[in-house]
């Protein structure tokens, strides 16, 4: 059945552009959203990758330093302590 209120009528190519157009554009920004978020997400993960490695790193060279240093680390409750030997 055809509703009698609304004409019968075929659209325009420009009709049938600007509708392809628009859900072209619809896709595009979710494209767009999607790629955002995993880069950020990727940006997150990198930045507590670096930011654990510089920890190890610095924990790795005050270890290097005590025994160099003709001393002795001795692990506390949440601290690294270099304790003489002397």
């Amino acid at each position: 059945m055809t509703d009698l209120n609304k004409p019968n009528r075929t659209p325009t190519d420009s009709e049938i552009a600007a509708k392809q157009h628009t859900e072209a554009t619809e896709v595009h920004r979710q494209q767009v959203s999607i790629k955002a978020w995993s880069q950020k997400l990727l940006v997150v993960i990198l930045c507590v990758a670096s930011f654990y490695g510089g920890w190890k790193s610095y924990e790795s060279n005050m270890v290097n330093e005590c025994t160099a240093n003709g001393g002795k680390m001795i692990e506390g409750q949440r601290t690294m302590l270099c304790q003489s030997l002397q």
